[in-house]
């Protein structure tokens, strides 16, 4: 697969890069895609809520009432989770939400999510940038010129670049990541991912 390689003024350059069929070309497998995506939300849950149990409640422990000849319901404390005030009954603790992904499948999904997006003629390549201080009126001429302003971009980089990271971060419908970083949940949730020229090689490094 040719694609060609677009300059940051949004003009068409005289190269070419050749895109892999075994990553770009393959029919992409939806429940890997659904299993990998589910893995990145689950580990981004923080997993610290928590409520008091009835051990934990403060008050007093003694018997409410004696048990038997009051015509209601038996009661022990006054902490019980039956009654306000009382403890949470099985109430959230704290815990971890991930598990464990075959590495092998977390590839297929990654290439499975590039899949629909070239099939979806939703990739650019541009050529390597190099911003000599951050400056983010320079990144938002550069998606200008790309036609990029106004949807949801995912620019993925050879190897990290401080100076486009800091340039893009205040640009809230844009995230720029490494190729050695990047997952199948933000490919998917871009509008439009742009490739430089150097990440192609190493995505297929990986990847391949």
């Amino acid at each position: 697969m040719e694609v060609k390689v677009i300059d940051s003024k949004g003009k068409a350059t005289s190269k070419q890069v050749s895109l892999s069929d075994e990553i770009f070309g393959i029919d992409p497998n939806d429940h890997a895609i659904y299993l990998d995506v589910k893995q990145h939300l689950a580990n981004r849950r923080q997993g610290t809520h928590k409520s008091k149990e009835r051990n934990e409640v403060a008050g007093s422990t003694r018997k409410l009432k004696k048990q038997k000849g009051t015509g209601g319901a038996r009661a022990g404390s006054v902490k019980s989770g039956t009654r306000v005030g009382g403890g949470r009954i099985f109430g959230p603790r704290p815990r971890n939400y991930g598990f464990k992904l075959n590495v092998k499948l977390k590839r297929l999904a990654r290439k499975s999510a590039f899949a629909y997006k070239a099939k979806n003629d939703a990739l650019l390549v541009v050529e390597d940038m190099a911003f000599a201080t951050p400056k983010t009126a320079e990144f938002k001429s550069v998606l200008s010129n790309l036609n990029l302003a106004n949807e949801k971009v995912l620019m993925i980089v050879g190897a990290e670049n401080e100076n486009i990271y800091l340039s893009s971060r205040n640009l809230k419908r844009v995230k720029v990541v490494s190729a050695d970083s990047v997952n199948t949940y933000d490919v998917l949730n871009a509008r439009k991912v742009v490739f430089t020229e150097s990440s192609i090689k190493v995505i297929e490094g990986i990847l391949n």
